[in-house]
């Protein structure tokens, strides 16, 4: 049944807005603040990844912030720049032929547009179910990989030289010819700042515990130190002048907050990135879903998938014209967001201003900031994303899931981002198919004293040589019915003196139209043979789609509520050839 129309309903902020009060709006402060100096620095950092100017960073987060408070259902999910998104969006425009920085921008300008759109649509479409479509080891492997890359871009900054590549094959060849090249003062600094903030996450955080400081808060504070190792970085390289000694600093960046802003909307260029935006934006919706539903589910509150759609493609294109690039929740954000007592989506607001007050006033200290500090944070946040314990769980669990994994981390690793999820999926869907065409079909017979039907490969049980009852576990539809018609053929074949089969349908949730053509045929092939076809526990809904076909007013036997009753009613019944 489908819910009536509420403009609240695609405007959420019109629902939690009427029940706002003094309460949340300190909770929501005191979390923007600790989720805005987390971000700038992140902002900052990501936007290197992606090959744009730092400053398009801080755009990106203040207006995909805003839009998504207004659209977006989840209470703490941080929308931003994101590490894998980020290098996507480098990954994508590396295929470009681009002379220039301001043909990338806009180059930037046009994918953050087209996934955008292509977001919304969805949610308007209320496609939001498609987030299943991607398999959880198949997102996982692909994170890894992608992580692994992130963090290779980011030796460069850390070795003080210049390489580049979009797979870790030519990373690596790249690193090795600039690798004498190395700035030594460049990679102290960096070095320094990498086991910093992993002090923080670890040494500070017991510190604060022995202290008496309460877990929460110490939690929190342990996440800060990424903003602490820019600001002494940044002391050290303005104190000691490193600019003069071949440290890279982040330099000027514009003050102030950007204009209007147009994507090209060249056909060339649209047919260029359209696949590439499409794969972004799924990747950007799954992992922004990941993290809004886990928290959620904290709180015994729940998000709308459909909705979620539209305030990501709204963010995003709020980004597209205001100079940004394609964003999504970012995780850990997002996490310190909930830890940090976020009531309402408002807190992302309050972090849009605080972050337009720095872009506004406080860009001119950033000039000092040290490029490899920025790649020591990025190096620092993709360390947990990297997680090869998938490949030996589905290599326990599944030898197909553990193909497309393999597929996916390798070909990510050695081709390319894009390829690699491509890949995954591909793989995903074939081994779904080769699964399903293969349905699990078991003969079974009746536990001895009850009621019960089991396999007669797994267990004692009793049979009637006459009857012949096949358990389906899978919905029938045109990739596994040839499988299904050969299966119960061949079981005939060999039992001679069977008279009944019957099908036992409890686990069938579809019957396409494929699957009916084949049991007509089934049906006819049999009553040929003088045997008869029975149904059992047929589920209601297709049951109401059967009555009315050629198929069930041919069927040459009986529909059974349960198939014990089936049993009960056959198992005498051993007719004359003339019966049928």
């Amino acid at each position: 049944m489908s819910r009536p129309f509420s403009i609240s309903r695609y405007l959420p902020i019109l629902d939690w807005g009427r029940r706002y009060n003094k309460s949340k709006l300190m909770d929501d402060t005191v979390a923007a603040i600790i989720v805005a100096i987390l971000l700038v620095p992140q902002a900052l950092a990501y936007a290197l990844v992606a090959g744009m100017p730092p400053e398009t960073g801080l755009y990106a987060s203040i207006f995909g912030l805003l839009v998504y408070a207004l659209f977006g259902t989840s209470k703490t999910a941080s929308v931003g720049p994101v590490a894998i998104l980020s290098l996507m969006t480098a990954a994508a425009l590396a295929k470009l032929s681009l002379s220039n920085s301001s043909e990338y921008i806009a180059a930037a300008l046009t994918l953050t547009f087209l996934s955008g759109v292509f977001l919304l649509l969805l949610g308007l479409l209320r496609l939001g179910f498609m987030a299943n479509f991607l398999s959880q080891p198949v997102i996982s492997a692909f994170v890894t990989a992608s992580a692994i890359l992130i963090a290779l871009s980011q030796v460069q900054h850390l070795f003080g030289v210049s390489a580049s590549g979009q797979n870790m094959t030519e990373l690596l060849v790249s690193l090795s010819q600039s690798i004498s090249n190395i700035n030594f003062i460049t990679f102290s600094l960096g070095v320094g700042a990498i086991v910093f903030i992993v002090w923080c996450k670890s040494g500070l955080k017991n510190i604060l515990l022995s202290l008496g400081m309460r877990r929460e808060a110490v939690s929190i504070v342990s996440k800060v130190g990424p903003v602490m190792a820019a600001l002494i970085t940044a002391l050290i390289a303005y104190e000691f002048r490193l600019d003069l000694q071949g440290v890279q600093l982040l330099g000027k960046v514009p003050q102030g907050l950007p204009g209007l802003t147009l994507p090209n909307f060249s056909l060339d260029l649209i047919t260029n990135l359209l696949g590439s935006a499409v794969l972004l934006s799924i990747i950007g919706f799954v992992s922004s879903i990941s993290v809004a539903q886990t928290l959620a589910a904290r709180r015994r509150e729940r998000i709308d998938l459909d909705q979620e759609l539209v305030g990501l493609g709204a963010a995003n294109l709020a980004a597209s014209f205001s100079g940004g690039f394609p964003i999504a929740g970012g995780f850990s954000r997002s996490v310190v967001n909930f830890d940090a007592g976020a009531a309402t989506p408002a807190a992302g607001l309050m972090t849009a201003i605080l972050i337009a007050l720095v872009a506004l006033f406080f860009t001119p200290i950033l000039y000092w900031l040290p490029k490899v500090c920025l790649a020591s944070i990025i190096i620092v946040a993709t360390y947990p994303l990297i997680n090869f314990s998938t490949l030996g769980k589905s290599w326990k669990y599944s030898k197909p899931d553990f193909s497309a994994v393999l597929i996916t981390l390798l070909l990510t690793l050695m081709v390319g981002v894009e390829v690699g999820i491509a890949a995954g999926v591909l793989a995903s869907v074939l081994i779904h198919l080769y699964k399903t065409s293969q349905p699990h079909v078991a003969v079974v017979g009746r536990v001895a004293g009850t009621e019960h039907f089991r396999n007669i490969k797994r267990h004692k049980v009793e049979t009637f040589d006459h009857l012949l009852s096949i358990r389906i576990d899978e919905s029938l539809y045109f990739a596994n019915t040839r499988y299904l018609e050969d299966l119960i053929f061949a079981l005939v074949a060999e039992n001679p003196k069977v008279e009944h089969v019957i099908l036992m349908c409890t686990a069938v949730n579809e019957i396409d139209m494929s699957a009916l053509a084949t049991l007509q045929k089934i049906n006819e092939t049999l009553l040929d043979q003088n045997i008869r076809l029975h149904l059992s526990e047929v589920k209601g809904p297709i049951m109401d789609r059967l009555v009315d076909t050629a198929f069930f007013a041919g069927l040459s036997g009986n529909n059974y509520l349960s198939h014990n009753q089936a049993v009960e009613d056959l198992k005498d019944q051993q007719l004359p050839l003339s019966a049928l």
